[in-house]
């Protein structure tokens, strides 16, 4: 190869390699970040420790195999053989683990949103058939309870489909940054004002605007869904306490606590997984679709922010968030 190949492949993202005579006579940045930068004049058998690939290499007209574990044991690659002039060989190593993740991902979603309306819809439905039932039907009694659970079931499939449109919403518009200055304080006394008939909210700040680029509608949705989760998950009768305070970073920490059983340290890093529950039976109890704070995350990261979750098992739980201010 000339130094100006070397030079062009030396740029590329994808690592790639250069093979002759059984060595690696070069590698690029990205080959040697991957495999280490030892493997330039190492045999390609001992650099790159797959048979599938070994074999591609000391076949006449290379080929391309998939192979797992090159980087880390769960990864994925497309490794590519080119023949050079010479007898050399261009080894390119795809990475397929993303694509493999978020295929994984689609899927496993999918299939929990199936799941998920089959619950209520098999209830729906075995109740209707009961009703249809003459006897059944004619007890007044058996007929408003049974209309009663049909209903519960109806609004729990609402709820459900609701989120998942949000979240499809959400995800469509994730890369554009919103621009509306919108003033989170006012937000977050109005989301307190929502909820004052059914829970005692407290709010306490150190400022008086916190103004910030963004969606009012999806801002006002991640504080009444912090609240929400505050109140079904809290002490009954305990006291859900929302903090928003401006920091001399030019950021605005918002932080919505509540004094319930809290969380063990195992479910803290899945609880913004789609569906995941760290109670299940609790969770659809209170009506809950296991998608709120998945919803809160996507919101909170489109403007640029960073959300978090800590919480100490009979001590409460505080969910919080930190967004960007509009500079003054």
């Amino acid at each position: 190869m000339t130094a100006a190949e070397t030079a062009l492949l030396e740029h590329f993202e994808t690592p790639a390699l250069v093979v002759r005579q059984g060595q690696v006579s070069f590698a690029n940045q990205a080959a040697r970040d991957l495999l280490g930068a030892h493997v330039v004049g190492q045999d390609a058998r001992i650099a790159i420790r797959d048979p599938q690939v070994v074999a591609l290499i000391n076949s006449p007209h290379g080929g391309s195999a998939i192979v797992e574990g090159l980087s880390v044991r769960s990864s994925r690659w497309k490794v590519s053989c080119h023949a050079l002039p010479g007898g050399a060989r261009l080894v390119v190593l795809e990475d397929l683990s993303v694509r493999v993740s978020v295929a994984r991902a689609h899927a496993d979603f999918v299939a929990n949103a199936s799941h998920e309306l089959r619950t209520p819809l098999a209830a729906i439905l075995g109740y209707v058939e009961t009703l249809e039932d003459p006897k059944a039907g004619a007890d007044e009694a058996t007929r408003s309870r049974f209309l009663g659970i049909i209903r519960h079931e109806a609004k729990r499939m609402q709820a459900l489909i609701e989120d998942l449109m949000s979240l499809s919403r959400i995800e469509a518009v994730k890369h554009d940054a919103p621009t509306e200055p919108v003033d989170l304080l006012a937000l977050a006394r109005e989301a307190v004002g929502e909820v004052a008939s059914r829970a005692e909210v407290t709010l306490t700040t150190n400022c008086q605007a916190a103004l910030v680029a963004g969606d009012r509608g999806q801002l006002a949705q991640v504080l009444r869904n912090l609240i929400d989760n505050a109140i079904k998950y809290g002490k009954a009768g305990g006291t859900v306490t929302l903090t928003l305070e401006a920091t001399p970073a030019g950021r605005v920490a918002v932080g919505v606590h509540d004094e319930g059983q809290g969380i063990a340290p195992e479910h803290l890093p899945r609880l913004t997984e789609r569906f995941y529950r760290a109670d299940t039976s609790h969770s659809r109890a209170t009506g809950g679709t296991g998608l709120g704070l998945a919803i809160v995350k996507h919101i909170v990261e489109r403007h640029r922010g960073r959300f978090d979750i800590a919480s100490q098992p009979g001590k409460g739980t505080t969910a919080s968030f930190i967004l960007p201010l509009i500079p003054a």
